[in-house]
């Protein structure tokens, strides 16, 4: 037989109640799922949690089950310090009481003999010297001083979980005005899918990697779709030779349901085949979910790179910004590795030369690339790229012919494009598009996008 049975049941109750809770990514939702836990699982009357609001001055009652369920009623909200609640907030002292209506500080004891609620513990949510709020359970019968040593564990739990949510909700929360496509961009995939996702659960497996901008922009494609399907769970598996995106999300279940997964993924899974990708749909008729899974094949070769700057800021930034390109950097003399460097003695050291400017001062002429310090993972990884395949990159020698990007990017504006379609038509964001058209209008010595379509064509011979 158990020494202990009762601690050993009141344990596995508590973790039922923390189980509960540990679905979600929302305070508030939390906070209802515990005092729901207590209710059903410790027998309670009721149970409530305040939290402290931002001001640090009040608490806000959140949740509240049981007896009462609702919280807009009298004790909605608790200055700091006031009444009991108030106090073990400001306090951060645990109470525990078997006999509430002889209590001083019950402001009305004829409610707690009325209501036959004989125990009350309170405990305080709080990490560090932090307190977030309280948790105060009310019960028929006498509640055990052990009871608690189980309040305290289960409310670390509880406090961990509330301010995990509150940073999840913090992180993902838009700033007004902010446009959302430019917080998408300086976020990773799984960052962004999650942003776009919501509450829905994005599980990352393997170490995340730089994917080129068209699957980039494929994955989150999909991830708005599953959005608009109430998409519950989403796993990103980075594995050796494949990035794979799997899903969970809801689905009619009606006759017409092929042609639903037709008109609803057709496309997603055409663009998906353009770019070496496949896209499965997998789901049973009687059920109302689908689950799907795009994989695209990842090369295992990256692309090798040097950097040597006389600067440990800029070689530290330089070494970020590469390894967000999908770039590896290495330590050695190969020429036929690209060189990143602000050191002109070193440049002869490379076939492929990118010098680093710290200023508007002359490119080396024996440079085939200028990376300016304002440079994006994007750009450092189609710089890298332009250079090994024989072309040059963000130079301003007025004879240099344009990249073929550059030429992709003119094309399009000659058709009537606008910056954010070009984006779209060539999976790039809208600031490498600027980040060309800049270009473009330095090499054909323009000052406008009118005055460099002019030039070009009076040029002999350069056809866009």
């Amino acid at each position: 037989m158990l020494e202990n049975a009762t601690l050993v049941w009141d344990l596995e109750q508590a973790n039922k109640v923390a189980l509960g809770f540990s679905t979600s990514l929302d305070p508030e939702t939390i906070a209802r799922l515990a005092t729901d836990g207590f209710v059903e699982q410790f027998n309670c009357a009721f149970a409530r949690i305040w939290l402290v609001e931002p001001d640090q001055t009040m608490l806000k009652l959140v949740a509240s089950s049981g007896l009462y369920t609702r919280t807009d009623g009298t004790f909605s909200r608790i200055p700091m310090g006031e009444f009991k609640i108030g106090k073990i907030a400001q306090n951060r002292v645990s109470l525990l009481s078997n006999n509430l209506a002889k209590e001083s500080w019950v402001r009305n004891p004829d409610w707690a003999i009325a209501n036959n609620i004989n125990g009350f513990a309170g405990y305080p949510l709080a990490h560090g010297d932090k307190v977030i709020g309280v948790l105060a359970v009310f019960s028929h019968d006498a509640i055990r001083p052990e009871f608690l040593k189980i309040l305290s564990s289960l409310c670390t739990t509880l406090t961990v979980a509330l301010e995990m949510a509150s940073l999840h909700q913090s992180e993902r929360q838009v700033p007004p005005g902010m446009d959302t496509q430019r917080i998408l961009a300086n976020l990773s995939l799984s960052d962004a899918m999650a942003h776009i996702l919501g509450q829905a659960t994005v599980l990352v497996l393997g170490t995340e990697r730089c994917l080129d901008v068209s699957k980039t922009h494929l994955f989150l494609r999909t991830a708005e779709t599953l959005k608009d399907l109430d998409c519950s769970y989403c796993r990103l598996t980075y594995g050796e030779d494949a990035v794979t995106l799997e899903a969970i999300a809801a689905a009619p279940v009606s006759p017409e349901r092929s042609a639903w997964e037709r008109t609803t993924f057709g496309r997603l899974s055409l663009m998906a085949s353009c770019f070496n990708g496949i896209f499965k749909i997998s789901s049973e008729p009687n059920i109302k979910a689908i689950q799907v899974a795009l994989t695209f094949p990842v090369a295992v070769q990256e692309t090798r790179v040097r950097i040597q700057c006389a600067s440990p800021l800029v070689q530290t930034g330089l070494m970020h910004l590469a390894s967000g390109a999908g770039l590896q950097v290495c330590v050695s003399s190969d020429p036929k590795i690209p060189l990143l460097t602000d050191q002109v003695d070193l440049l002869e050291t490379s076939h492929y030369a990118l010098w680093v400017s710290h200023s508007s001062a002359i490119t080396p002429k024996s440079a085939k690339a200028n990376l300016q310090l304002s440079i994006t993972a994007e750009q450092l990884g189609e710089a890298v790229v332009s250079v090994m395949q024989g072309e040059t990159w963000g130079l301003d020698q007025d004879e240099q012919q344009l990249s073929a990007r550059e030429r992709d990017v003119l094309a399009l504006l000659v058709q009537g494009f606008r910056d954010r379609d070009i984006a779209e038509q060539l999976f790039i964001s809208d600031s490498t598009v600027k980040f060309h058209i800049n270009n473009i209008l330095v090499k054909l010595n323009a000052k406008t996008r009118l005055q460099a379509l002019y030039n070009l064509m009076s040029l002999q011979g350069h056809e866009i």
